[in-house]
């Protein structure tokens, strides 16, 4: 069944308009990977946090109050990134506090650890230190997440070297500790960066899609106006320039005054909304035919009338399609062929539909002659059923033309 007009207009209306301010339409695979990806940064830095939690209360003095400051220090803005990474609220800016807390607990370290507490295995710092690097990743712009990826193992090396007085055993271990977390967070970089990548990408896609299908809808809305306002010349205002041409008597010069003043009306219309131009209550083929009939008393024409078949009702819109395509074929048949032979079935298919046959004898035409310019074929007949979802079709030949309408329930 066709679609309702107003119903397609709602709908185009809800898109956003590409290209201007950006949108959320626009930036949702984005917004989507940095949700994904924070999600993913708190499992993975709770468990750790987790770990060095569990590490430091087990080795860190509560009656010296530098290591207790180091803690809270370093555990406190770590709740709050894994809190905000769960919600989705500032994840930047809690991660960033933690990112920047954590180089300075870290490059402190030796200061506020005693030195005759220091042990051989590695301090339970060491374990945030890909923490501080992944929270760079949700913080930070390129070039500084990957400055934290190079510094921060540098520094925990640098700490580890000072805690073993740079003895030999301790610089064995610390360069594997610190190739080890130097990859790793360079890993961690490039997937953050290739994630966002794709997203980014989609997006852009996504903003193309709609630009060219925002471009296509406007060339096709352009083109329907175009040919509806082309047919409503064609079919009013060019017919009551002709008919007030041709006038020469009184009653003529009424028709032309009447055409003259629908036409002028159907003009003033043109900007209503579709709602305006009349009912959509179903019509049957009866009103149809009485339409039909006061076409050719407008026209001067005789023309034999059969009604066919059920009632045959459809939408007022296509009704008023069908009208106005069957006066066209009718204006054609009166001043091409003088209305010889003019014929005019209306059938009826009860729920179905309704068809029209408009046929006449007079010597034809061959439609691949017909310029672009001459509407009143492309536009009034054909486009305009096609726009209502009916259909049109033309023969004709030397022994006479005949046009079909129709309209079925899709």
């Amino acid at each position: 069944m066709p679609t309702d007009p107003l119903s397609i207009r709602e709908a185009w209306s809800t898109i956003p308009s590409p290209g201007s301010v950006e949108s959320e339409f626009e930036r949702f695979t984005g917004k989507r990977m940095e949700r994904i990806l924070a999600t993913v940064v708190a499992l993975g830095s709770g468990v750790l946090g987790t770990q060095a939690l569990i590490a430091a209360i087990t080795t860190t003095t509560w009656s010296d109050a530098s290591r207790v400051a180091m803690v809270l220090v370093v555990f406190v803005p770590l709740l709050g990134m894994l809190i905000a990474c769960v919600t989705g609220r500032a994840v930047r800016i809690a991660a960033g506090i933690f990112a920047i807390l954590y180089v300075i607990a870290l490059g402190a370290w030796p200061i506020v650890v005693d030195p005759a507490a220091r042990a051989t295995d590695q301090p339970w710092i060491f374990f945030l230190v890909n923490v501080g690097v992944v929270a760079a990743v949700l913080a930070f712009p390129l070039w500084l997440q990957l400055s934290w990826a190079v510094a921060l193992p540098f520094v925990y090396g640098y700490v580890r070297l000072v805690e073993g007085g740079f003895s030999r055993e301790y610089w064995v271990t610390t360069a594997f500790d610190v190739s080890f977390t130097l990859i790793l967070g360079i890993v961690i970089i490039a997937l953050g960066w290739m994630f966002r990548s794709v997203a980014a990408g989609v997006d852009d896609a996504r903003t193309r899609a709609v630009a060219s299908y925002a471009g296509a809808a406007a060339a096709a809305a352009a083109e329907e106006e175009r040919a509806a306002m082309s047919a409503l010349m064609h079919d009013s205002v060019l017919a009551a320039l002709i008919a007030a041409e041709r006038a020469d008597g009184e009653r003529a010069r009424d028709l032309a005054v009447g055409m003259a003043r629908e036409a002028l009306t159907r003009l003033a219309n043109t900007e209503a909304a579709v709602a305006e131009e009349g009912s959509d209550e179903p019509v049957g083929a009866a009103q149809i035919v009485v339409e039909l009939r006061r076409a050719l008393s407008e026209l001067g024409a005789d023309a034999i009338v059969e009604e066919r078949g059920g009632i045959g009702l459809i939408p007022g819109r296509a009704a008023r399609a069908l009208v106005l395509a069957a006066r066209q074929a009718l204006g054609n048949a009166v001043a091409h062929a003088q209305g010889r032979g003019l014929h005019i079935i209306a059938e009826g298919r009860g729920e179905e539909g309704i068809s029209l046959t408009i046929s006449d004898s007079g010597p034809g035409f061959d439609l691949r002659e017909i310029g672009e310019d001459r509407l009143g074929i492309s536009a009034s007949i054909l486009a305009r059923m096609a726009g209502v979802a009916g259909t049109a079709d033309i023969e004709s030949s030397e022994c006479g033309t005949k046009v079909t309408l129709g309209w079925e329930r899709r």
